[in-house]
């Protein structure tokens, strides 16, 4: 075996063993969702003010993402730096807060230098650490155990299996107050409108509808030559059919237009009415364009009318609007 043969089977060996390292230390947090566990949650879910992480070095970088995580599902929370919380950053945090201090030894100084104030000032204390009888530890009102057997760095120095596991914990904490507080989908969209998840559930079909002079309509006496010129000035391959109340009797399009030409008929004389698809696809105005988007799916269409309850026609809307919009 050549030298970079042997390189890249040891580097595949050691990445995997790197996994199988920090897939363990994750599953053994399962042993240790116990009481203490509980009590961070419902210091948690108490908290009138914010809640605040932090962390020195990496697990400042993990704590970053626990607070992102926390935020973005229903639990406002931010990052605090230590060293920056001791020279004026405290300001920020009030008697309502909940303080979540990330420290593996649990000695951090720039965090242990923070703590008596925040005792002063009332804020809650939970603390995340690999011993649970070190000074970060027993100062808390609840303590996670996040400890590992070893780190998956071979040098044993790097922050590696611990901060893995750190992540794991503070998700493990941040789904529970999520089911907890009844946390849904519309939710996390509301937090989340620039991604796709928010477009789906926060667009409906009145945000992307055409109306008014824009929905390709016309009556039911209209001609077959009057009908195809809505079509091509409306632009949306289709045109509404109504009566003189501006019910919805029926839809035309292109595809309609396609299947009539084979028939040969007089453009001129045939009414709309005569060729007309009946009963079309609609929707209400206020459904979700997600549901617009499945209708169309299910049943192989590509333009859809909007109604209102009482069947009077209100909207258009095609696949590209859709598409437009970014909801698909």
């Amino acid at each position: 075996m050549n030298k970079a043969n042997f390189a890249a089977s040891r580097a595949l060996d050691l990445a995997r063993e790197v996994l199988n390292i920090e897939a363990a230390a994750v599953l053994a947090l399962t042993q240790r969702i116990d009481e203490s566990f509980l009590q961070a949650l419902n210091i948690v879910l108490a908290c009138e003010g914010r809640v605040i992480v932090s962390g020195m070095g990496k697990s400042g970088h993990i704590a970053r993402k626990i607070a992102a995580t926390l935020s973005s599902t229903g639990t406002p929370a931010y990052f605090v730096h230590p060293a920056e919380a001791s020279h004026g950053d405290l300001g920020m945090i009030t008697a309502k807060d909940v303080f979540i201090a990330l420290s593996y030894s649990g000695e951090s100084q720039e965090l242990l230098t923070i703590v008596p104030v925040l005792k002063r000032q009332g804020a809650r204390l939970i603390s995340l650490t690999g011993n649970p009888r070190s000074s970060l530890a027993e100062a808390s009102d609840a303590h996670l155990d996040a400890a590992v057997d070893k780190e998956a760095c071979p040098l044993g120095l790097a922050p590696t299996a611990s901060t893995t596991a750190a992540l794991a914990l503070g998700d493990a904490l941040a789904v529970a107050l999520l089911d907890a507080k009844g946390f849904g989908e519309e939710d996390f969209a509301r937090s989340h409108p620039g991604g796709s998840l928010g477009r789906r559930l926060l667009t409906h079909v009145r945000d992307i509808m055409h109306a008014d002079k824009g929905i390709p309509t016309v009556h039911q006496n209209a001609t077959l030559a009057e009908a195809v010129l809505e079509i091509s000035r409306k632009g949306l391959g289709m045109t509404a059919i109504v009566d003189d109340a501006q019910q919805v009797l029926g839809i035309y399009t292109d595809g309609d237009l396609r299947r009539t030409l084979e028939k040969h008929v007089d453009f001129t004389t045939t009414t709309i009415s005569s060729v007309m698809s009946r009963n079309p696809r609609s929707i209400l105005p206020d459904a979700l364009a997600a549901e617009a988007v499945q209708i169309m799916e299910q049943n192989n269409i590509s333009q859809m009318l909007v109604i209102d309850s009482n069947n009077k026609l209100v909207g258009a809307l095609n696949m590209h609007d859709l598409l437009r919009a970014k909801v698909i």
